[in-house]
């Protein structure tokens, strides 16, 4: 399994890394078999796993149930689990905490949390002070839709793309061993890889990050809301109901089960 050295590493040699959501076992099973390099358990399982509106009513118990069925299908891989809306807000002891739930009952390799003011970089100062490695998340950061006003593009104004850059080189000197960065104009997102010396994921980012995230069933098709930065790279969003379908006339039509799918008697 890499250790966080592998992908600064990596970003020294100019290798991409490839970072992709996985919510449970034969997700996680099929991320691994394929060679990702790391996995996120993403907050966007309340989205795409549970069928909330948005990421805010995930609680930390859901982000430990599935990070451990993440970790029993990627035993080899490294896991990253995210921090969900409230779980590194409140006081710095309960942060420091609540990391290392994620860690010790979720089986991650390590934590990630959105922001960059000055409390979440003190967060992320007191979690790797735990000896716990920290994802950053700068730009679109989906727990402040409702200060955003919604899932908007970040960094377009000279004063935001300052900002962001700013927070960018801070998160590094707060101890953040990687900065997954969504939904921010392609130039900033290139100068900011530019600017660290630890590797930056992108989503929705451009071209120029260190490397890439996006979400499983983005990836298999499975979704039917399909962003501008989202690649599909199969349709089983059609593949899935058509299947079903044909299943469900079969039993209607007396073809299944055939033959072939019953027990027979044991010849004597």
């Amino acid at each position: 399994m890499p250790d966080i050295k592998v992908f600064k590493k990596m970003k020294q040699r100019n290798e991409k890394i490839a970072m992709l959501t996985a919510y449970d076992y034969p997700s996680a099973k099929y991320a691994q078999a394929a060679g990702v390099d790391i996995i996120l358990v993403g907050d966007s399982l309340g989205m795409v796993v549970l069928g909330y509106e948005d990421t805010l009513s995930v609680t930390l118990d859901d982000i430990i149930y599935h990070t451990q069925a993440v970790r029993r299908g990627a035993k080899d891989t490294f896991i990253a689990a995210d921090m969900p809306f409230m779980s590194f807000h409140i006081n710095l002891d309960e942060t420091r905490r609540n990391a290392s739930l994620l860690i010790v009952e979720g089986g991650a390799d390590a934590v990630k949390l959105e922001g960059g003011k000055p409390a979440r970089l003190e967060a992320i100062k007191a979690i790797v002070d735990c000896e716990i490695p920290v994802v950053a998340h700068l730009g679109l950061t989906p727990q402040s839709i409702h200060l955003y006003g919604g899932y908007n593009i970040q960094g377009k104004k000279e004063k935001d793309h300052k900002r962001i850059l700013e927070q960018a080189k801070a998160t590094e000197e707060a101890g953040a061993f990687m900065l997954v960065l969504e939904g921010i104009p392609e130039k900033l997102g290139k100068e900011i890889t530019e600017s660290l010396s630890i590797p930056t994921i992108g989503i929705g980012a451009g071209r120029f990050t260190d490397g890439q995230v996006l979400v499983y069933h983005d990836v298999l098709g499975m979704s039917d809301i399909k962003p501008k930065f989202v690649q599909s790279y199969a349709n089983l969003e059609n593949i899935i109901p058509s299947s079903l379908k044909k299943y469900i006339d079969d039993v209607k039509s007396f073809k299944f089960p055939a033959i072939d799918n019953v027990y027979q008697p044991i010849d004597k």
